[in-house]
């Protein structure tokens, strides 16, 4: 568990919280919004430290016995809220672990948190559920919700909570955190970051991914000799994608940033400002064959191809349109 201290960007809901806790006006109920891995639960764990550190200032000290329990992520009166089915939390999983337990005061701290990680899962009923606790809740009780979409939850729910949006951490400073913690070179950081779009835990793991840099591989491969291609040997690149039908939405992303690197080049000549700069030299070559609006016809292409995919048209059929439209530009 992470202070504040630690957290990459974020600094205006930091801000926020630490006012909360200075002006001694903490809400009974925040929502934290954003994507997977943009860093919600460190938020989270880092204000249910703070708060209930022994030494009362706006960042858990790390030393006190309450801030060496959260670490240890053994504080009694910092709840993390679980669900057995995958895909629900359920009316009983709230009930159990927050309903019937709210009452109960702390055991030795000021607050009683209850963080509910995935909690766009939580179904009607185990909503409504919550919603009594949250209208009246006990002083001591500060309930986090965390989730990748809050407009999942009821109104009642929204209106009665504090909602911070987590908002993309710019590229400057995750790029710098995976030179210097990651210890990844210069390119390597470049391409995780422009990947990542501000999600700071997304930048990590693809960092230390094996499997990101064989997709990648795989697609500026394809990219390289599709021109090369014949409509007969069209069916064997489908078949290459196919590899990583789970993995699809990353290999587009690749291909895109691949192409808006050439829009890039084609427009202004400057190395500096992309991607791929290590391929500059087919980059060069895809810019001095390809027009303005070609381009643009192609990452036009893989946007369509990922809204046809999440349809659930045949994957095949998506790929190959894909791939022709990409040749014929």
């Amino acid at each position: 568990m992470a202070g504040f201290a630690e957290i990459i960007g974020h600094e205006q809901i930091i801000e926020h919280l630490q006012n909360a806790i200075l002006s001694q006006k903490v809400s009974h109920a925040y929502i934290l919004n954003g994507p997977d891995d943009s860093g919600k639960k460190m938020i989270a764990e880092a204000f249910a430290m703070a708060l209930q550190c022994e030494k009362h200032g706006t960042e858990g000290c790390m030393e006190c016995h309450s801030c060496k329990q959260a670490i240890s992520k053994n504080q009694p009166d910092i709840i993390y809220v679980t669900h057995e089915k995958p895909n629900t939390i359920s009316v009983d999983d709230i009930r159990r672990q927050v309903k019937d337990d709210v009452d109960i005061k702390p055991y030795a701290s000021p607050y009683k948190i209850y963080i509910i990680d995935e909690a766009e899962k939580m179904n009607v009923q185990a909503q409504n559920a919550l919603l009594k606790t949250i209208e009246e809740p006990p002083a001591y009780v500060v309930i986090l919700l965390l989730t990748t979409n809050a407009d999942s939850f009821l109104p009642t729910i929204n209106s009665r909570c504090i909602t911070l949006d987590l908002k993309a951490v710019p590229n400057e400073k995750i790029k710098s955190y995976l030179m210097e913690h990651c210890q990844i070179p210069d390119y390597q950081a470049e391409v995780c970051t422009a990947f990542a779009q501000g999600n700071v835990g997304k930048a990590i793991k693809l960092a230390s991914s094996e499997s990101f840099n064989e997709i990648k591989n795989s697609a500026l491969q394809l990219i390289r000799r599709l021109k090369e291609i014949d409509l007969y040997e069209m069916m064997e690149a489908v078949k290459q994608i196919s590899e990583y039908k789970l993995e699809i939405n990353d290999y587009f992303d690749i291909m895109m940033i691949w192409y808006r690197d050439v829009l890039l080049y084609k427009a202004t000549a400057d190395v500096n400002h992309l991607v791929f700069r290590d391929e500059i030299y087919d980059i060069k070559k895809s810019a001095s064959k390809s027009s303005y609006e070609g381009i643009e016809q192609i990452l036009e292409a893989l946007e369509k191809a990922k809204v046809r995919l999440n349809a659930n048209v045949n994957f095949d059929l998506v790929i190959e349109l894909l791939l022709l439209t990409i040749k014929e530009n």
